[in-house]
């Protein structure tokens, strides 16, 4: 298997969770990671910083570049490009991982927060992945990789959260067309969606929805999307991913160690 050493990845929404785990598993081959999110001081539901990531980052061997960027910025996207760019002469990758969420029906959704989700999932999805392209075309083995879901358009999957499941769909969509309108360029498009739910402090920020010990751990999603991005660019694009096939096809069996409570029942995420 390849190696991720040198690569400059561009992570937004990399302060916790999902985002941060793909950068630390990355930085232990000696991988660049620039932490594209908001979060500069700790939050009392949501730990983590832009700074205490790039910390945990460098621990692992990897060189961190922390920028406080809100993606529904495009100023604030580009200058953050552009001083990536400065600092680690390129980027070879870019990961869309920032995502805004309520699980609200169609009475419950206050535009505020349709306008959140849809600025953040799909319009800064598609900001940063075009903000990114220039270099990503210069680049070795270049790759987008969206944390979306495969487009499952059965009236389930939008009946109670309509919202929500436009803005992540959308986000979805930005890898149907550019996996498209780059295959002839070398930069693969991909998704990548974790067939059970994952636990995060995003999650428990949503209360008793989710049961804790019914969840998997973070680090399938980033040994799954490290298998990704790890695959030859010109042979793996617009495909939508589901972790745990892409670890299987790699040759993992035990999924026991990505669980929170081994042994227990594993609630379905969404859109699958």
């Amino acid at each position: 298997m390849k190696s991720l050493q040198g690569k400059t990845l561009f992570i937004t929404g990399a302060s916790r969770g999902i985002g941060l785990a793909i950068a630390k598993k990355a930085a232990l081959d000696g991988a660049n990671i620039v932490i594209a999110a908001k979060s500069i001081t700790a939050h009392a539901t949501l730990p983590g910083t832009i700074y205490s990531a790039a910390n945990e980052i460098q621990a692992l061997g990897g060189k961190a570049l922390a920028l406080q960027v809100d993606i529904r910025d495009e100023q604030q996207i580009t200058a953050a490009v552009t001083e990536a760019v400065k600092t680690f002469g390129g980027i070879d990758i870019c990961i869309n991982n920032a995502s805004a969420i309520s699980l609200t029906d169609t009475a419950d959704t206050t535009m505020k927060r349709f306008d959140l989700m849809h600025q953040v999932n799909t319009r800064g999805t598609y900001a940063v992945s075009q903000a990114c392209l220039p270099h990503l075309l210069k680049a070795d083995n270049p790759h987008i990789l969206n944390l979306s879901p495969p487009l499952n358009m059965q009236p389930k999957w939008f009946k109670n959260h309509g919202a929500y499941s436009i803005a992540k769909y959308g986000m979805s969509l930005c890898v149907l067309g550019m996996a498209a309108e780059y295959a002839d360029r070398g930069v693969a498009v991909n998704a990548l969606w974790p067939k059970t739910v994952i636990y995060t402090a995003a999650l428990a920020a949503l209360g008793s929805l989710v049961d804790k010990d019914n969840c998997r751990t973070v680090q399938i999603v980033a040994d799954s999307a490290y298998c990704i991005l790890t695959r030859d660019a010109g042979d793996c694009s617009g495909n939508f991913f589901i972790d745990e096939e892409v670890l299987r096809h790699a040759g993992v069996s035990d999924f026991d160690q990505y669980a929170v409570v081994a042994g227990k029942e594993l609630m379905a995420d969404l859109f699958l």
